[in-house]
């Protein structure tokens, strides 16, 4: 029986299960009004486009809501949404009165879990939502890396990867978020230290529409000119970049990798906090 990596295509009765979640309410479907109807404050999508808010606005003023809102009933007589916000914010720009809709028992933890993992699984979140969602995730139910991959069916480097991410400046991820860049041009403009540079390098894909190969290119140079106490000695494959770039995307920290002539060298594990150190902690442990 194939368990593993299937997470996602389950829907989230079954996702639903760091701390045993349970959820209830009647399987029927309920005609809500709109007006009844509150966002989720833990939403991890925080960018609505426009654009296609008004298309699907105008799919809905022909043939309705197809796909029923997930809500929970809350005490003050409104319902809470669960899933399906962007559904519900082109109902009402499409001016209907109600909307169908499941009503479920959640408490608070519980539906900020199904949110992320529901906006996760749909893949509805940009790169930066994802990796915020993760955080999220890892910090509310004290997850490891590689706990979360089993439970989201994600691969841990994906993870990895994603949490990296927010080590960029505000202004790098902003624009993650609009997606003027993607996922590779941010990993490229990772492997550059200062942020200064970084920023530069970051304007000018911008500006002159640099390929991820490019900024790639840039980095690797600037990793070459950048002045060393004792010189990398080349490989046959012209570097250590490579290795250096591939710990990196194993630790959920910076990797610093440098070898001398004689073949001495050292690699680096910073950390910022305790956290940080408490995760790698638990990664050797495992490796071990």
């Amino acid at each position: 029986m194939n368990h593993k990596r299937n997470a996602l295509g389950r829907g989230l009765d079954s996702l639903i299960s760091v701390g045993e979640v349970q959820t209830g309410g009647s399987s029927a479907i309920n005609e809500i009004e709109v007006a009844l109807i509150v966002p989720n404050p833990s939403q991890p999508r925080t960018n609505f486009d426009a654009e296609a808010l008004e298309e699907l606005a105008a799919s809905i003023r022909e043939l309705g809501v197809i796909q029923p809102l997930s809500l929970r009933s809350t005490p003050d007589g409104n319902y809470q949404i669960i899933a399906g916000e962007r559904r519900w914010r082109a109902a009402k720009m499409a001016g209907l009165v109600t909307v169908p809709a499941y009503v479920r028992t959640a408490s608070d933890s519980e539906v900020t879990e199904m949110a992320l993992i529901e906006n996760i699984q749909r893949e509805d979140l940009n790169a930066i939502e994802v990796a915020l969602a993760f955080r999220k995730l890892i910090d509310t139910y004290n997850l490891t890396q590689d706990r979360l991959s089993e439970r989201l069916g994600k691969k841990r480097a994906t993870i990895a990867n994603h949490l990296r991410l927010l080590k960029l400046p505000a202004e790098i991820q902003l624009g993650l978020r609009d997606r003027k860049i993607d996922m590779g041009h941010a990993r490229a403009l990772l492997s550059i230290e200062d942020t200064k540079t970084r920023l530069k390098i970051y304007n000018r894909i911008l500006s002159q529409g640099l390929s991820v190969r490019k900024v790639e290119e840039i980095a690797r140079q600037l990793g070459e000119d950048t002045p060393t106490e004792k010189p990398r000695k080349a490989n046959s494959a012209g570097g250590y970049e490579a290795f250096e770039r591939e710990l990196s995307n194993y630790f959920p920290t910076p990797v610093k990798f440098s070898r001398t002539s004689s073949g001495k060298g050292s690699i680096t594990l910073k950390f910022d906090n305790d956290d940080q150190l408490q995760r790698l902690v638990e990664l050797f442990e495992k490796l071990r």
